[in-house]
């Protein structure tokens, strides 16, 4: 993928890394994260419809695309997309490995985690289990809290203190239920097979 921006002080472009097309989901195509793109270039990293890729692949900018982490961070050196997303008001830091334990496993990924945690959430997840509707994930807090969820259940460890069960509410779960249910939509679409970009003849 050729995609170049420039940062604050910094301009870089994708190069050999291609890991948002695993690890993203694209609604346009019918593509679950973690799975791989119909349109990845097997015979080289990158895009073989990138002149006519959907807007959201054109339009997206993971951190380190931006600017914002070091230049040794590109995604698939670090085994992770990192990105941060903007959930109404809320807005948070994504870790998105390719493989579980990658997160644990890579001490910058564990900087870069606590350079964030004192300013927002940090979400850490991989795609190894992507049509598990329980895949467990966790969430960096400040003051050291971390919250590591599975299903409708959160195990809650504060420094010092007795880690701390919660599960959610009845109205919590419903409403859990009905977003599983669109996911499970989704998760069909998909399965019936991606779909593809048109490309005109002679492209």
């Amino acid at each position: 993928m050729e995609e170049a921006t420039e940062g604050l002080s910094v301009a870089r472009a994708c190069g050999e890394c291609s890991l948002c097309c695993r690890v993203l989901r694209v609604d346009e195509l019918d593509k679950l994260g973690g799975v791989p793109c119909v349109h990845q270039d097997v015979d080289a990293p990158g895009c073989s419809v990138h002149a006519q890729r959907p807007n959201i692949c054109r339009s997206y900018r993971c951190l380190w695309l931006s600017g914002g982490l070091e230049e040794g961070d590109r995604p698939d050196r670090l085994g992770a997309v990192v990105d941060v997303v903007a959930d109404g008001s809320l807005v948070r830091l994504e870790i998105r490995s390719l493989l579980p334990g990658a997160f644990d496993a890579s001490p910058r990924l564990a900087a870069i985690a606590e350079e964030y945690r004192s300013s927002m959430p940090v979400r850490i997840t991989d795609v190894e289990d992507v049509l598990n509707p329980d895949h467990a994930y966790r969430v960096l807090l400040p003051a050291g809290e971390e919250h590591r969820v599975q299903g409708d259940r959160t195990e809650i460890q504060r420094p010092g203190q007795p880690v701390e069960y919660r599960r959610l509410s009845l109205f919590e779960r419903a409403f859990r239920g009905v977003l599983l249910g669109l996911r499970r939509l989704r998760i069909r679409r998909s399965r019936s097979g991606p779909r593809r970009v048109e490309v005109p003849p002679g492209r």
